[in-house]
């Protein structure tokens, strides 16, 4: 066997998963196999001697055809894509790995509603797990700027590709949530959070909070489910945050002097808070540019 059909092998070891990328980036079967196609075509001309992981290498190949389809699709809208993809009538090994329960052609109308470098973001960090190191790379972002592009990829998705809520309605919330928290008012802050709520803090967030407790910090972790859990950890805390304008959507910044520490990610549903990602990387606040609201 010559190393042209040795690589020919382990790419088809491969392919089943490149086709689940490439269709959940295109929405179509023939643009998936497509994509794949010109994967190897590449990695055939490229060799792969010095590979490590050959998956990851070949799903960012993957990744960089299907988004340069994505950008020229955008440039020619009056060109429409396929019919959306639709369930095959038996089940195979390579259809359920291409087609999961989960996904439905909902999800794939959605995921249309994204730029191609959020979906690109979405579907290879939140379904495939691709590192946003990795990502950031075929996008040409920086990884904050990167987990910015997943983490609104992923509020459309969760809203049905809805328009976000009216900004003046998202403050009310906000403030009505500060409020609650640095008065202690429990029952206000249960009030303004989604019975189902996530909290998530990254590692720089819980030490600063740690650190601030005697200033008004939250008693933050690293993760936290449920109104009540949530609501525990803000109750007569965040007595300095105040209200941000963070990318395209309100959140909170703790900014003494005007500088932000961290800043809160919120995301809404039916005028509550069904999110809250507690940044305090000072790289990841930079790429997000908070704006503290008077």
């Amino acid at each position: 066997m010559d190393d042209s059909e040795f690589l020919a092998r382990r790419f088809e070891q491969h392919r089943a998963r490149l086709k689940a990328v490439a269709l959940r980036m295109l929405g179509s079967h023939a643009e998936a196999e497509d994509a794949v196609q010109e994967a190897w075509l590449r990695v055939d001309r490229a060799g792969a001697d010095d590979v490590a992981n050959l998956g990851g290498w070949l799903t960012t190949i993957v990744g960089r055809i299907c988004l340069d389809v994505l950008r020229a699709r955008r440039s020619r809208p009056e060109q429409p894509a396929e019919e959306l993809p639709e369930r095959s009538e038996g089940p195979t090994p390579e259809s359920e790995a291409v087609m999961a329960d989960s996904l439905g052609l909902a999800l794939f109308v959605v995921l249309d509603t994204l730029e191609p470098a959020e979906r690109l973001a979405f579907v290879l960090h939140d379904m495939f797990a691709v590192p946003f190191d990795d990502i950031a790379a075929i996008v040409g972002r920086s990884p904050a700027a990167t987990r910015q592009l997943a983490s609104r990829a992923r509020r459309r998705v969760r809203s049905g590709g809805s328009p976000e809520p009216d900004p003046l309605a998202q403050r009310e919330v906000v403030e009505a949530f500060l409020r609650a928290a640095r008065e202690g008012d429990f029952e206000g802050l249960l009030h303004v959070l989604d019975p189902d709520v996530v909290l998530r803090a990254d590692d720089q967030a819980v030490d600063l909070a740690a650190r601030a407790r005697k200033a008004g910090a939250p008693d933050l972790a690293a993760e936290a489910r449920g109104a009540n859990a949530v609501a525990e950890v803000f109750h007569g805390g965040a007595k300095l945050a105040r209200p941000a304008l963070i990318a395209d959507t309100i959140g909170a910044a703790y900014a003494p002097r005007g500088k932000a520490h961290s800043v809160f990610l919120l995301t809404f549903r039916d005028g509550r808070i069904t999110e809250i990602e507690v940044i305090a990387d000072r790289d990841h606040i930079a790429e997000l540019d908070p704006l503290v609201l008077e």
